[in-house]
């Protein structure tokens, strides 16, 4: 989970034939060049990308690869697509947003890269469970991962003598001895900004819900009111340790809070320490993840992929496509994006981590990770504006209440997928 771009429900423009998708560009630039264009979504990490096509170009002989890092990218290449003007290969994110490119027929099948079995198998699945129906092949490369679960000041926590808790029981009761004991929160959330509810939400449901709950509430095997009535429960049962109505408080206030030590830990993912350091460059941040169960083995890493590879369908220089996903996962080149973004890499090797992600290396080097639930939520839905709303309920039947708006919702608005999995369902019978 993080800040990004959603399509709207227009994406039925999208369901374009596949025989209109002859136009990658396949063009040969002035010096008789194969000309490769990428079109990525992560403005923030321009100049890691940079980095990468310039040494590309500098160490191939007849491939020109260009790079294209625009604002709103995912709108662009909606855009691009109506037009018949589309790259040869997209670098997306792991959500819903791919979920529904797929659907549309619009990537090529990578079954046949040579480095496949060098990927995580933990984010190659997270991959597998982002199509809407299962689908022979492989059509997106995982390349690079954030992590969610729980930010704290190593600092102040040596200082106190605290341990890392690993229960849910261990974490109530440190919350507690902090807010007894110092005049600092436990916890700062920033729920102003609605999108911040997801973090602890994800961070939760990956430990207390199955991988899959979203798609077998499609297939009709169960309910979210059967799913996520721990996660309600525990996400409101935080609110205690928290900052004073903490919808008053923004994103940026809650990193710039925990920056300047007003709280020892910070429920958020990775991708909000760069921000934390702009406030406060000695910071010394390390992580954990979420403890959410009692047994601390059933205790899951929320982890997604961030940034994935695929190329178009149509693509007329499939061979010098394949051999620019070579080069980006060559283990250099991984590790230009890793220390721009202190991101997390999808493929096996010896990479150097973020240190503020030494809390969660035993997870991620035992694959022990599941995907955000919120990379399965149709953003129509705003779900995270209903969790937003079930922490303000004080009513004494809030939980229930929540649950039932989030089933009836998302029938509501996931009314087509719904039926397409029943009527595929239906045919394996």
């Amino acid at each position: 989970m993080k800040k990004r771009v959603f399509l709207s429900a227009a994406l039925a423009a999208l369901s374009l034939p596949v025989m209109m998708l002859s136009g990658c560009s396949g063009n040969t630039d002035a010096d008789g060049k194969i000309e490769i264009r990428m079109l990525q979504y992560k403005p923030e990490a321009v100049a890691a990308f940079e980095k990468m096509e310039q040494r590309f170009n500098e160490t191939h002989d007849n491939i020109h690869l260009i790079i294209e890092s625009p604002n709103e990218a995912m709108t662009i290449l909606k855009t691009r697509l109506i037009k018949e003007d589309y790259p040869d290969i997209v670098g997306i994110g792991g959500d819903i947003n791919y979920s529904n490119f797929l659907d549309a027929g619009l990537f090529e099948d990578l079954s046949d890269i040579e480095f496949l079995s060098e990927i995580k198998s933990s984010y190659m699945q997270i991959e597998k469970d982002l199509e809407f129906i299962p689908q022979d092949g492989v059509y997106a490369l995982p390349y690079a991962a954030n992590c969610a679960g729980i930010l704290y000041n190593k600092d102040i926590f040596e200082k106190n003598g605290w341990e890392i808790p690993h229960t849910w029981n261990e974490f109530t009761e440190l919350c507690a001895t902090i807010q007894e004991e110092t005049d600092i929160y436990p916890l700062y959330f920033g729920y102003k900004d609605t999108w911040t509810c997801l973090a602890p939400w994800n961070a939760l449901a990956v430990g207390l819900s199955p991988a899959d709950t979203c798609a077998q509430v499609n297939a009709g095997n169960t309910t979210f009111t059967a799913e996520y009535s721990e996660v309600a429960e525990k996400i409101k049962a935080l609110l205690e340790y928290a900052e004073p109505n903490p919808y008053a408080y923004s994103y940026n206030d809650a990193c710039t809070a925990f920056a300047r030590g007003e709280s020892a830990m910070y429920p958020i993912g990775s991708y909000a320490v760069p921000q934390i350091i702009q406030t406060n460059p000695d910071i010394n941040i390390d992580s954990f993840p979420f403890p959410a169960n009692e047994n601390e083995s059933d205790n899951v890493l929320n982890s997604g992929v961030d940034l994935q590879f695929s190329i178009m369908k149509g693509c007329k220089n499939k061979e010098a496509a394949y051999e620019v996903l070579k080069f980006l996962y060559e283990d250099e080149t991984i590790q230009i994006y890793l220390d721009d973004q202190n991101a997390v890499p999808c493929k096996n090797g010896d990479f150097t981590l973020p240190s503020m992600l030494d809390g969660m290396k035993d997870y991620i080097e035992n694959d022990r990770m599941s995907d955000f639930h919120d990379h399965h939520y149709p953003s129509e839905m705003s779900v995270d504006a209903i969790i937003q709303t079930y922490l303000m309920d004080n009513n004494d039947n809030a939980r229930e209440t929540f649950l039932t708006r989030f089933d009836n919702d998302w029938k509501r608005y996931n009314r087509d997928l719904i039926e397409k999995v029943r009527k595929y369902e239906e045919g394996k019978k």
